[in-house]
């Protein structure tokens, strides 16, 4: 099994190539107003302008984060920046997520304040709902107050559990160095990293490949050795 990664919060093009280098799949661009890693559709532009110009059709897949937004306002973005998904990290209702001019990764929030199987029982509606739709579903810690990704990591016992029905991405809290254990624990499709790569609140390249790295070396078969 090939877990998927996307390096998320990205601002600029020095460190979307480094990501795109190491091997990620998704690059993941902020767009919800009032976030730390908020960058505005001209400043997406330069950065695609630059992988586009310098890896043509190896650029990976773009992937914009919104957050209770206008669907106008969303759709006008993915347009403009050619983005290929949407990631939803708000309270949209599933008929917004139909009118979305792309595909839709829907974040839910994990809760982990009650029983791993409360947990589980809470969560599956939620992503039986997102599948059910055709969409893809991407887990992460619930904290009060945030939208898009918290850096915090919840139980893996509960994705473990919900990754054995369904493909979902995993966020919150990964690093280089427990990113292996996370997929080893719950098997996800997918990781998504964005705080875990940084380093004082910027994006670090040597962690970028770290991570990508231990990523690799976890999806390789016990014993052996990750390719060069």
């Amino acid at each position: 099994m090939v877990t998927w990664l996307k390096i998320c919060g990205l601002r600029d093009p020095d460190s979307a190539l480094a990501a795109a280098d190491a091997g990620a799949d998704f690059l993941g661009m902020a767009f919800v107003p009032g976030v730390r890693r908020q960058i505005t559709p001209g400043q997406a532009e330069s950065i695609i302008r630059r992988l586009r110009a310098e890896l043509g059709e190896r650029v990976p897949s773009l992937v914009g984060l919104f957050a209770d937004q206008p669907v106008d306002e969303v759709n006008g973005v993915i347009e403009r920046c050619g983005l290929d998904f949407a990631q939803l990290c708000g309270d949209e209702p599933r008929e917004y997520w139909d009118e979305v001019a792309a595909p839709v990764i829907k974040q839910i929030k994990i809760r982990d304040d009650v029983s791993v199987l409360d947990c589980v029982e809470r969560a599956s509606g939620m992503v039986e709902e997102v599948v059910s739709a055709g969409h893809r579903a991407q887990l992460d810690k619930y904290e009060r107050g945030a939208l898009g990704g918290t850096g915090r990591a919840f139980d893996w016992r509960i994705a473990r559990l919900l990754a054995e029905r369904y493909d979902l991405m995993l966020a919150g809290g990964l690093t280089p160095d427990n990113v292996g254990r996370a997929i080893d624990e719950a098997r996800p499709w997918g990781v998504d990293v964005s705080s875990g790569v940084e380093t004082d609140g910027v994006k670090d390249a040597s962690k970028i490949r770290r991570f990508a790295a231990e990523v690799r070396r976890a999806d390789q078969p016990r014993g052996a050795q990750p390719s060069p």
